[in-house]
């Protein structure tokens, strides 16, 4: 369980929850109270009423991602909530809207950059994350929620839905009648499957479970594969496709998973990087040998995200949310990730 700090408790409206990391590990993650934010001149104050779970924020909490983070600092990077006040200088912003702050919080447009990325939610004191109540942000770096998902289902937008976007719609140009392949049942894989039903794709989907793969075809996926009793599951992806190969894989399994999807995929065809859940090697010759086009992906920008939220709303698409823990059940809700058996999102609600 989480730690609660045995400090001042909450006395009045100007306080706030929060989780804090002082400490590396789900069990030292303290329960605090913090000044309820104040918004600069360009800023808006969000209550958060749910937040979501990613990989990134299950190794922030435990020292994997960066051991050597400043703290303390506030996890998350996915939230949703409505505006609770607005600095003096905010024009785009009313209370009441109902937003979501972006990942990389100065990544507004056009390519990525070291600076940009720096600027992401959930990985040290310098841009705190949304395990807390409230917080200000720059008017800049909020989008509107579409008007028809819940506060549950926005919250699974910010990291996972916009890196499938980004795999496939951005940088994988994806048409209809292409095929894509996806791994597992993470958030990043159901949002890909989800997409590429949208854009006219067939889709190719793995998972090492059968009943996920029925839930896989439920929502759209043309062919499954199920990877632990078809361990050569790129040479199934290769006798579906009739020895072509798929158009684009949505690679989050890292090293481990990487030979066979460069062995999936056909010659000229894109492999969106995105996770590495697993380890291993490959042979970089099939990269080059076969015109492979490899490209990592790290979200995207507010624009890659106010794109996606219009065709979200076009297609009142609904995000897949396996399970909702309360604000104080963080560490159960990391402890359920760990065991991997989940089928889309994990949600905080506050």
């Amino acid at each position: 369980m989480a730690k609660r700090e045995p400090a001042v408790p909450l006395t009045g409206e100007d306080d706030m929850r929060a989780f804090e990391i002082r400490e590396f590990g789900i069990d030292k993650l303290t329960l605090t109270e913090r000044d309820e934010p104040t918004p600069a001149a360009n800023e808006v104050v969000i209550r958060f009423g749910a937040a979501s779970l990613n990989y990134r924020d299950h190794m922030v909490v435990t020292g994997r991602y960066n051991p050597r983070m400043k703290t303390p600092a506030i996890p998350l990077s996915d939230g949703a909530g409505e505006v609770t006040a607005v600095g003096g200088a905010v024009t785009n912003w009313k209370i009441g809207d109902r937003v979501m702050p972006i990942f990389a919080q100065q990544w507004i447009d056009g390519e990525p950059t070291e600076a940009k990325r720096r600027t992401s939610l959930g990985a040290g004191p310098q841009w705190d994350g949304v395990l807390r109540e409230f917080g200000a942000f720059s008017e800049d770096s909020v989008v509107r929620i579409p008007d028809h998902l819940s506060m549950h289902e926005a919250a699974a937008l910010p990291c996972a839905a916009l890196t499938a976007w980004n795999a496939l719609a951005v940088s994988g140009r994806l048409k209809a009648g292409e095929t894509v392949l996806t791994l597992g049942t993470g958030g990043v894989s159901i949002f890909a499957v989800q997409f590429a039903k949208m854009f006219g794709a067939r889709v190719i989907a793995t998972s090492s479970s059968d009943e996920k793969l029925e839930r896989l075809r439920a929502l759209g996926a043309d062919d499954t594969i199920n990877y632990r009793t078809r361990e050569d599951w790129d040479a199934a992806v290769m006798e579906l496709t009739g020895k072509r190969g798929v158009d684009h894989v949505v690679e989050v399994g890292g090293s481990g998973t990487l030979a066979r999807s460069l062995n999936a995929v056909r010659v000229g065809g894109h492999i969106a990087m995105i996770g590495a859940l697993s380890a291993g090697s490959f042979d970089p010759i099939q990269i080059f040998m076969r015109s492979v086009r490899l490209q990592g992906i790290f979200t995207g920008s507010r624009t890659m995200f106010e794109d996606m939220n219009r065709a979200i709303a076009a297609n009142k698409l609904e995000p897949v949310i396996d399970r909702v823990f309360g604000f104080e059940e963080i560490g159960e809700a990391l402890r359920y990730m760990e065991g991997g058996s989940h089928f889309g999102k994990i949600v905080i609600e506050y």
